[in-house]
This record gives C-alpha cells, sequence and structure tokens, in this order.
C-alpha cells in the first residue's frame, strides 16, 4: 500500500476520533470508549471488510502492536506522573502504594481460583489450566491509568478525603505490579520456565524497588541537566524531556528493573521540579498523551474481530469476569488494604471498589500473551476486550453519578480555562488567572473599569477587544463582549458567580434580549427629549 494511502486513511481515522471525542463530552460516554468504537467500524468486520475481497479486512500485526502499545503506554504513565502533584499524593502515599501492590495482587488471586472454577463448569474450557485462569487475572488485576487519568480529570470529579489523588497515584502505579505478575504467568503457562513461589516474590521485589530508584535519580539528574544546560531553541526543552522518558524506560528495561514504575517515578520527579518552559513542556507532553490514547485505542479496535465478541463462550465469560472483578475481587482488595487506614469510611472504600476501571492495558497485556504463544490466547483477547468495553460502559460512565450517590462528590473549584490568553505564570505566585467576559449587566451603573461590582484579591490586568489588547486603569471603558484578564485569590467566588451566569445563559437569553431593547429605546428616547429641550 502507498504511504500516501496509508497517510489518507489515518488522517480519517484520527478525525473521526477527535470529532467522536466531542460527541462522548456531550453525553457522558468516556472517549477511550469511542476511540475503540471507532477503530472497530474501520476494523476487519466493518469498512475493512469492503476492502478485501475475502472479507477478513485488514490486520494489525501482533509485534507492531505490542511496539505502539508500549511507547503510547510509556507516555501516558510518564505524562500521569508529571500532571500529579506531589503535595497532593504525600497524605496518601501509603494507602495508594499498598493498592499498588498488595491491592492488585489480591485481585488476581480472588478472580484467579474463581475463574477457574467457571471455567470448570464451561465444556469447551474446562481442560484451561489453573495457570491460565490466573494469567486472564493478572492481566486484569490492575486500574486502567489512561481511563482513571482521562475520565476524572475530563469530567472534573471534586472527591472528599483525598480520594482522587489516591486513585490517580493507584492507577499511575500499580500497572508494574500486573506486568510482573503477567510476565511471570506467561512463563509458567508457556513451560518456558519453571518458576517459584519464591522467584515469584524476589522478582517483583527487585523490579519494583529498581524501577523507583532509576526512575528517582534518572528524573533527578535530567532537572538538574536542564537547569545547567541552555538550549539555543527553547521549543528542544520539551523533546528533551521526551527523550528522558523513552531513555528512562529503556535503560530500566535494561537493568531489569519495572520500567513503567520508572518513567512514572520519573515523570512524577520532574513534574515536581522547576526548570526551564515547564509550562510548555507540560503543555507539550497533554496533547502527546492525547495522541497516544487516541493511537493505542484506535490501534486495538482495529485488530478485534466484534463477530467474535458475540460467540456465547466469550459473551458468558467476559460478562461473568466483569461481575466478578467488580462486585467480588476489587471490593475484596479494597477493604482488605484499607484496613490500616482509618480515615475512610465505607462510602470511601465503595467508590475505590467502583473506580477498578478496565482499558488498554488489559489488552496490551492480552497482546504480549499473543505474541509469546501462549495457548488460547486469541480467546483470552477476545474476553479481555469485551470486559474492558463492559468496564468503561459501566464504571466510565458512571462514576460522577456513583460518586454523588455515596457523597464523597465535592463541587470542585473549576475557573474558566484560558482561552483569548496565553500566559504562564511562576510556580510561586499562589494567585489563579482566569478570564471574564464582560456582560451588558456588568457595565449598566457605568462601563469604567472602576465602576464594575468584582469579586474581592480579585484584580484586571489586562484586556482584549477583538483582536487588539490592552492595560487598563480604573478610568478604562469597557465593552461588552470584551475579555477580561484577571488574577484572583477568591477561585470559589470567582467560579461560582461566572459559573452560574453560564448555567443559566441559555434560560435569561430571551429576558435579556427584551431588557436590552427595552434599555436602548428608553436611552434613544431621553437623547430626543434632550435634543427637542
Amino acid at each position: 500500500m502507498q504511504v500516501e494511502v496509508v497517510l489518507l486513511i489515518l488522517s480519517l481515522l484520527f478525525f473521526a476520533s477527535i470529532f467522536t471525542d466531542k460527541i462522548g463530552y456531550k453525553f457522558g460516554v468516556p472517549a477511550l470508549l469511542l476511540f475503540l468504537a471507532v477503530g472497530m467500524f474501520f476494523g476487519p468486520d466493518g469498512i475493512g471488510a469492503l476492502f478485501n475481497e475475502d472479507g477478513v479486512g485488514y490486520m494489525i500485526k501482533t509485534e507492531t502492536a505490542e511496539a505502539l502499545s508500549t511507547i503510547a503506554l510509556c507516555i501516558i504513565l510518564f505524562s500521569g506522573g508529571m500532571d500529579t502533584k506531589l503535595t497532593d499524593i504525600r497524605p496518601v502515599l501509603a494507602p495508594g502504594v499498598t493498592l499498588a501492590t498488595v491491592g492488585v495482587l489480591i485481585t488476581a488471586v480472588v478472580t484467579g481460583f474463581i475463574l477457574y472454577y467457571i471455567f470448570g463448569w464451561l465444556t469447551s474450557l474446562a481442560t484451561v489450566p489453573i495457570s491460565m485462569a490466573f494469567l486472564i487475572a493478572a492481566t486484569m488485576s490492575s486500574t486502567d491509568s489512561a481511563s482513571v487519568f482521562s475520565i476524572l480529570r475530563t469530567n472534573g470529579i471534586g472527591l472528599k478525603h483525598n480520594i482522587r489523588p489516591l486513585l490517580e497515584l493507584e492507577s499511575g502505579a500499580n500497572d508494574p505490579m500486573a506486568y510482573v505478575l503477567t510476565t511471570t504467568l506467561i512463563g509458567v503457562t508457556t513451560a518456558k520456565a519453571a518458576v517459584s513461589g519464591l522467584e515469584i516474590v524476589q522478582t517483583i521485589v527487585i523490579q519494583l524497588v529498581m524501577g523507583t530508584v532509576i526512575g528517582f535519580f534518572f528524573g533527578k539528574g535530567l532537572v538538574e541537566l536542564m537547569r545547567r544546560v541552555k538550549l539555543s531553541n527553547e521549543s528542544l526543552y520539551p523533546i528533551m524531556v521526551l527523550t528522558a522518558c523513552i531513555f528512562i524506560f529503556s535503560v530500566t528495561y535494561f537493568m531489569k528493573g519495572n520500567a513503567y514504575l520508572a518513567v512514572y517515578v520519573g515523570g512524577l520527579i520532574i513534574g515536581n521540579s522547576k526548570f526551564t518552559r515547564k509550562h510548555q513542556t507540560k503543555s507539550f507532553f497533554e496533547g502527546l498523551t492525547w495522541l497516544a490514547q487516541l493511537v493505542m485505542f484506535l490501534m486495538l479496535g482495529l485488530m478485534v474481530h466484534p463477530h467474535e465478541l458475540l460467540n456465547w463462550h466469550v459473551l458468558f465469560a467476559g460478562l461473568i469476569i466483569s461481575i466478578v472483578m467488580v462486585c467480588i475481587s476489587r471490593p475484596i482488595a479494597v477493604y482488605l488494604c484499607m484496613i490500616p487506614f482509618k480515615n475512610f469510611d465505607n462510602k470511601d472504600k465503595l467508590f475505590m471498589s467502583w473506580v477498578g476501571l478496565k482499558g488498554a492495558v488489559p489488552i496490551i497485556f492480552a497482546v504480549i500473551c499473543k505474541a509469546e504463544g501462549v495457548p488460547h490466547a486469541e480467546l483470552m483477547f477476545n474476553i479481555i476486550f469485551l470486559c474492558t468495553i463492559v468496564s468503561l460502559l459501566t464504571q466510565g460512565t458512571s462514576l460522577s453519578s456513583m460518586a454523588k450517590k455515596l457523597h464523597v462528590a465535592t463541587a470542585p473549584v473549576k475557573l474558566k480555562k484560558l482561552v483569548h490568553f496565553d500566559i504562564e505564570l511562576p510556580e510561586e505566585i499562589q494567585s489563579s488567572a482566569t478570564e471574564i467576559e464582560v456582560k451588558w449587566d456588568m457595565i449598566v451603573e457605568g462601563n469604567h473599569l472602576r465602576e464594575i461590582h468584582l469579586p474581592p484579591q480579585t484584580l484586571v490586568i489586562m484586556v482584549r477587544r477583538g483582536e487588539d489588547f490592552f492595560v487598563p486603569t480604573g478610568q478604562s471603558e469597557l465593552q461588552e463582549g470584551d475579555q477580561l484578564l484577571v488574577l484572583t485569590d477568591n477561585d470559589i467566588e470567582v467560579a461560582n458567580r461566572y459559573k452560574e451566569e453560564e448555567l443559566a445563559e441559555e434560560q435569561r437569553l430571551p429576558t435579556r434580549q427584551m431588557i436590552a431593547y427595552a434599555r436602548d429605546y428608553i436611552i434613544k428616547v431621553w437623547k430626543m427629549i434632550r435634543e427637542n429641550k
């Protein structure tokens, strides 16, 4: 196939995925699920079948999928670490690490035993060994970081008792544990290596310790390097951080550590340090993370044959596994891990149990199983894929409503994003920057800046009118539609006041128009009277 044709197809797929994100945001459907749906629509059972006479369509090679997924997951974890504030996770470090390690192990063990007995009831799966049941459980034992970061941050869900940083820490740090369990069980299942329980424990401990140490020191080293070396082009700093991400992953792999944990820790250290062009670098990684998620989920959607998911063995096993993990394995793991931590009540634990989201990571592990020649790998891939869809449909779409029902949700302070101004505040400044649009009712008592009523501790530092910018004074005249760039220490009042205006905008529009017409008419009549005098 010509390169131009490939690029055309890729661009169409990307456009389709990008525009479905807007639909998902409107209806509360996770964007990652829509990316999967787009891939399935263009895949071998969808439009892809039209390009092949035998109806099989095109398939992405397993090795290519494994390589792309590894790179994408590396970027997602690194970016997740950069966006996580140490001040937020420090109070929940102990419970987060416990869930990311012991919790994953408990989830895998409980699920593995239940699956083994369920498979015994199915004649088609009765010959599946117990190691295979544990392997399937291990691939789905972790909470998917891409799903959690995307859904919690896109929806702006506010949670009590530091639950949100706890869940983000767990999802970012638990993939290494699941990876070690999966790769170890692959060796056992394929009989490539006889592994004892002690060797498994040693492997897990060594990989986790090495990953943490390497990620920490290389993260510190990169920050120090960026402080000392001045690059001729400032646009190279984000590229330098991306290179460091890939370097940390590769070095940790060759040093027998857990590379996924290393990139997360490295991102955590870098994101919480000061360095040149930090704001630009974080913006670069935000876009790169969405690209990685899009590519990963789109590619996995292209790999699946939807008609195989309708096989009753896959449907039965997938639904049973989903129910077991949501209702049994995950709650048991959460409640056992939270025993030492008394500051979480039952409602908190119930919500943590519900946020056991699955995503691309289990499917990536299933791809690795296919690449390693694991028996029943194709069946396992379809089951895991179905479980991921069920998780995103049920858990992913109901996080906000579940948080409200369990009374763990808070009203997040969400200032309006800067759209008309592109500025970066130094980290030392604790004030928040936001923008306010001048409405007619703000200037009804006077259109000078000193005459408008803004919340206390709020300062207007710039005005945008059309394409023009100017620094205002108290005597500056404002017009309806002007955009005000403000600094505020009163986030709550600013967010609530202008949020209420936005929510009521559509309802007030007819009334406001009538008032505006009446006001204009009265002004005209008054001018006529004065002129006649």
